[in-house]
Protein backbone atom coordinates (compact mmCIF):
# COMPACT_ATOMS: atom_id res chain seq x y z
CA UNK A 1 0.00 0.00 0.00
CA UNK A 2 1.32 3.68 -1.12
CA UNK A 3 1.91 6.26 1.88
CA UNK A 4 -0.76 8.20 2.69
CA UNK A 5 -1.58 11.68 0.68
CA UNK A 6 -4.37 14.19 1.56
CA UNK A 7 -7.04 14.66 -1.30
CA UNK A 8 -7.77 18.22 -1.99
CA UNK A 9 -11.35 19.75 -1.96
CA UNK A 10 -12.47 20.70 -5.34
CA UNK A 11 -10.32 17.95 -6.55
CA UNK A 12 -11.45 15.57 -9.87
CA UNK A 13 -12.08 12.21 -9.95
CA UNK A 14 -12.20 9.96 -13.13
CA UNK A 15 -12.80 6.55 -13.75
CA UNK A 16 -12.85 4.36 -16.63
CA UNK A 17 -13.20 6.60 -19.64
CA UNK A 18 -11.71 3.65 -21.90
CA UNK A 19 -10.53 6.70 -24.51
CA UNK A 20 -9.81 6.01 -27.45
CA UNK A 21 -10.95 7.43 -31.43
CA UNK A 22 -14.22 5.71 -30.86
CA UNK A 23 -14.93 7.76 -27.30
CA UNK A 24 -13.41 11.41 -28.14
CA UNK A 25 -15.36 12.74 -24.89
CA UNK A 26 -12.43 12.66 -22.86
CA UNK A 27 -10.18 14.52 -24.96
CA UNK A 28 -12.83 17.17 -24.83
CA UNK A 29 -12.74 17.01 -21.39
CA UNK A 30 -9.13 17.52 -20.69
CA UNK A 31 -9.25 20.46 -23.07
CA UNK A 32 -11.53 22.06 -21.03
CA UNK A 33 -9.48 21.42 -17.72
CA UNK A 34 -6.35 22.67 -19.40
CA UNK A 35 -8.22 25.77 -20.63
CA UNK A 36 -9.65 26.07 -16.91
CA UNK A 37 -13.08 26.26 -18.30
CA UNK A 38 -13.34 23.51 -15.68
CA UNK A 39 -11.15 24.58 -12.79
CA UNK A 40 -9.89 22.34 -10.00
CA UNK A 41 -6.54 21.70 -7.76
CA UNK A 42 -6.34 18.10 -8.12
CA UNK A 43 -6.94 15.46 -11.00
CA UNK A 44 -7.28 11.97 -9.77
CA UNK A 45 -7.68 9.70 -12.38
CA UNK A 46 -8.21 5.91 -11.43
CA UNK A 47 -7.23 3.68 -14.18
CA UNK A 48 -8.54 2.79 -17.57
CA UNK A 49 -8.39 6.15 -18.95
CA UNK A 50 -7.31 5.32 -21.99
CA UNK A 51 -8.83 1.64 -24.15
CA UNK A 52 -4.85 1.03 -24.74
CA UNK A 53 -1.54 2.84 -23.19
CA UNK A 54 1.11 0.44 -22.73
CA UNK A 55 4.36 2.01 -21.37
CA UNK A 56 6.83 0.25 -23.89
CA UNK A 57 4.32 0.23 -26.91
CA UNK A 58 4.89 3.25 -28.77
CA UNK A 59 2.03 2.73 -30.96
CA UNK A 60 -0.34 3.19 -28.01
CA UNK A 61 1.89 6.81 -27.49
CA UNK A 62 1.22 7.59 -30.64
CA UNK A 63 -2.51 7.11 -31.33
CA UNK A 64 -3.09 8.97 -27.61
CA UNK A 65 -0.69 11.63 -28.50
CA UNK A 66 -2.74 14.32 -27.98
CA UNK A 67 -4.15 13.28 -24.60
CA UNK A 68 -1.00 12.28 -23.45
CA UNK A 69 -0.06 15.95 -24.09
CA UNK A 70 -3.05 17.23 -22.49
CA UNK A 71 -2.47 15.56 -19.20
CA UNK A 72 1.40 16.48 -19.26
CA UNK A 73 0.79 20.21 -19.70
CA UNK A 74 -2.54 19.93 -17.00
CA UNK A 75 0.23 18.19 -14.40
CA UNK A 76 3.04 20.91 -14.62
CA UNK A 77 -0.27 23.24 -13.28
CA UNK A 78 -1.58 21.18 -10.80
CA UNK A 79 -1.24 17.91 -9.08
CA UNK A 80 -2.18 14.85 -10.89
CA UNK A 81 -2.60 11.35 -9.45
CA UNK A 82 -2.96 8.47 -12.12
CA UNK A 83 -3.88 4.91 -10.61
CA UNK A 84 -3.02 2.87 -13.58
CA UNK A 85 -5.37 0.12 -14.79
CA UNK A 86 -5.84 -2.76 -16.54
CA UNK A 87 -5.44 -0.96 -19.87
CA UNK A 88 -3.39 1.20 -19.48
CA UNK A 89 0.22 0.97 -17.09
CA UNK A 90 3.99 0.96 -17.04
CA UNK A 91 3.04 4.99 -17.49
CA UNK A 92 6.00 6.49 -15.52
CA UNK A 93 7.74 7.63 -18.15
CA UNK A 94 4.92 8.59 -20.31
CA UNK A 95 4.06 11.03 -17.86
CA UNK A 96 6.80 12.48 -15.40
CA UNK A 97 5.07 14.81 -13.72
CA UNK A 98 2.41 12.93 -12.40
CA UNK A 99 2.43 10.62 -9.35
CA UNK A 100 1.69 7.29 -11.18
CA UNK A 101 0.94 4.12 -8.96
CA UNK A 102 1.57 0.78 -10.08
CA UNK A 103 -1.09 -1.94 -9.01
CA UNK A 104 1.79 -3.02 -6.90
CA UNK A 105 1.56 0.44 -5.11
CA UNK A 106 -2.69 0.13 -4.61
CA UNK A 107 -4.61 0.98 -2.71
CA UNK A 108 -3.13 4.36 -2.29
CA UNK A 109 -3.73 5.57 1.05
CA UNK A 110 -5.09 9.07 1.34
CA UNK A 111 -7.02 11.49 3.90
CA UNK A 112 -9.62 13.68 3.87
CA UNK A 113 -10.67 16.40 6.41
CA UNK A 114 -9.06 13.71 9.20
CA UNK A 115 -11.05 10.51 7.18
CA UNK A 116 -8.86 7.50 5.28
CA UNK A 117 -9.64 7.20 1.88
CA UNK A 118 -7.88 4.48 0.03
CA UNK A 119 -8.19 4.26 -3.77
CA UNK A 120 -7.70 1.53 -6.08
CA UNK A 121 -8.21 0.93 -10.27
CA UNK A 122 -10.29 -1.95 -8.53
CA UNK A 123 -8.02 -4.70 -10.58
CA UNK A 124 -6.41 -5.41 -7.06
CA UNK A 125 -8.17 -8.79 -5.02
CA UNK A 126 -8.27 -10.79 -7.78
CA UNK A 127 -7.59 -14.48 -7.90
CA UNK A 128 -4.11 -15.93 -8.69
CA UNK A 129 -5.07 -16.16 -12.31
CA UNK A 130 -5.81 -12.56 -12.98
CA UNK A 131 -2.66 -11.75 -10.84
CA UNK A 132 -0.39 -14.31 -13.25
CA UNK A 133 -1.68 -12.41 -16.22
CA UNK A 134 -1.02 -8.87 -14.77
CA UNK A 135 2.38 -9.70 -13.93
CA UNK A 136 2.91 -11.33 -16.72
CA UNK A 137 1.24 -8.41 -19.35
CA UNK A 138 2.94 -5.99 -17.01
CA UNK A 139 6.53 -7.26 -17.83
CA UNK A 140 9.38 -5.84 -19.98
CA UNK A 141 10.29 -9.05 -21.96
CA UNK A 142 6.75 -9.61 -22.91
CA UNK A 143 6.15 -6.52 -24.07
CA UNK A 144 9.19 -6.05 -25.98
CA UNK A 145 7.99 -9.52 -27.78
CA UNK A 146 4.32 -7.68 -28.21
CA UNK A 147 5.80 -4.72 -29.55
CA UNK A 148 7.79 -6.28 -32.09
CA UNK A 149 5.07 -8.76 -33.18
CA UNK A 150 2.80 -5.41 -33.57
CA UNK A 151 5.46 -3.92 -35.35
CA UNK A 152 6.07 -6.03 -38.42
CA UNK A 153 2.58 -6.87 -38.47
CA UNK A 154 1.42 -3.24 -38.99
CA UNK A 155 -0.03 -3.17 -35.68
CA UNK A 156 -2.47 -6.25 -36.13
CA UNK A 157 -2.77 -7.10 -32.63
CA UNK A 158 -3.76 -3.04 -31.66
CA UNK A 159 -6.05 -3.14 -34.42
CA UNK A 160 -7.45 -6.54 -33.38
CA UNK A 161 -7.95 -5.53 -30.34
CA UNK A 162 -9.52 -2.01 -30.77
CA UNK A 163 -12.38 -4.15 -32.99
CA UNK A 164 -12.53 -6.28 -29.64
CA UNK A 165 -12.89 -3.66 -27.40
CA UNK A 166 -15.15 -1.68 -29.44
CA UNK A 167 -18.04 -4.36 -28.93
CA UNK A 168 -18.13 -5.09 -25.60
CA UNK A 169 -20.60 -3.59 -23.19
CA UNK A 170 -19.05 -1.15 -20.68
CA UNK A 171 -22.01 -0.34 -18.79
CA UNK A 172 -23.55 -3.54 -18.21
CA UNK A 173 -25.13 -3.79 -14.53
CA UNK A 174 -23.27 -5.80 -12.40
CA UNK A 175 -25.95 -8.04 -9.81
CA UNK A 176 -24.85 -8.97 -7.31
CA UNK A 177 -22.05 -6.75 -6.15
CA UNK A 178 -22.92 -6.08 -2.58
CA UNK A 179 -22.55 -10.30 -1.72
CA UNK A 180 -19.57 -9.87 -4.34
CA UNK A 181 -17.30 -6.92 -2.51
CA UNK A 182 -18.37 -8.11 0.72
CA UNK A 183 -16.51 -11.57 0.27
CA UNK A 184 -13.78 -9.61 -1.83
CA UNK A 185 -12.61 -7.17 1.04
CA UNK A 186 -14.50 -7.58 4.08
CA UNK A 187 -11.61 -7.93 6.95
CA UNK A 188 -8.92 -6.94 4.74
CA UNK A 189 -8.14 -3.19 5.04
CA UNK A 190 -9.45 -0.59 7.94
CA UNK A 191 -10.40 3.10 6.34
CA UNK A 192 -13.62 5.05 6.08
CA UNK A 193 -14.06 4.77 2.58
CA UNK A 194 -13.10 2.49 0.40
CA UNK A 195 -13.02 3.58 -3.88
CA UNK A 196 -12.86 1.95 -7.07
CA UNK A 197 -13.24 2.05 -10.51
CA UNK A 198 -13.03 -1.19 -12.86
CA UNK A 199 -16.58 -2.46 -12.57
CA UNK A 200 -18.43 0.77 -14.29
CA UNK A 201 -21.49 0.66 -11.41
CA UNK A 202 -22.11 4.15 -9.98
CA UNK A 203 -23.31 2.52 -6.87
CA UNK A 204 -21.92 2.12 -2.79
CA UNK A 205 -22.13 -0.58 -0.58
CA UNK A 206 -21.90 -0.60 3.41
CA UNK A 207 -19.80 -3.06 4.40
CA UNK A 208 -18.07 -4.83 7.86
CA UNK A 209 -15.55 -1.52 7.95
CA UNK A 210 -16.16 1.06 5.64
CA UNK A 211 -18.56 2.39 3.16
CA UNK A 212 -17.09 1.54 -0.39
CA UNK A 213 -17.95 3.09 -3.65
CA UNK A 214 -17.73 2.15 -7.09
CA UNK A 215 -17.40 5.14 -9.18
CA UNK A 216 -19.40 5.04 -12.22
CA UNK A 217 -17.37 5.24 -15.84
CA UNK A 218 -16.77 7.93 -17.50
CA UNK A 219 -17.04 5.87 -21.01
CA UNK A 220 -20.77 5.03 -20.26
CA UNK A 221 -22.58 8.77 -19.95
CA UNK A 222 -19.31 11.12 -19.31
CA UNK A 223 -19.28 10.65 -15.68
CA UNK A 224 -17.10 12.45 -13.15
CA UNK A 225 -16.71 13.46 -9.74
CA UNK A 226 -16.10 16.52 -7.62
CA UNK A 227 -14.96 16.17 -4.19
CA UNK A 228 -17.41 18.56 -2.24
CA UNK A 229 -18.56 18.19 1.17
CA UNK A 230 -22.17 17.88 1.72
CA UNK A 231 -24.97 15.88 3.98
CA UNK A 232 -21.96 14.20 6.22
CA UNK A 233 -20.35 11.63 4.53
CA UNK A 234 -21.37 12.16 0.95
CA UNK A 235 -18.40 13.41 -0.35
CA UNK A 236 -18.42 13.02 -4.26
CA UNK A 237 -20.74 15.32 -6.13
CA UNK A 238 -21.42 13.35 -9.79
CA UNK A 239 -21.42 15.16 -12.53
CA UNK A 240 -22.20 15.10 -16.47
CA UNK A 241 -19.47 16.21 -18.91
CA UNK A 242 -21.14 17.70 -21.84
CA UNK A 243 -19.13 19.46 -24.81
CA UNK A 244 -19.92 23.25 -25.19
CA UNK A 245 -21.72 23.57 -21.55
Amino acid sequence: MSRSMEIKEGAIIVADAHYSHKRPHFLEFLKDIDSKKISCPQLILMGDIFDALFGEIPQTHKINQEALNLINRISSEIEVLYLEGNHDFNLTAVFPKVKVFPISAQPVECGIRGKKVLLSHGDIESDMGYKIYTALIRSSCVLYLLRAIDSISNHYILKRLDEYLGKKNDCKEFVGLEEFMAKRLDGKYSCDYFIEGHFHQNRSVRLKDFLYINLGAFACNQRYFIVEFKDGIQFLQEKIFSKGN
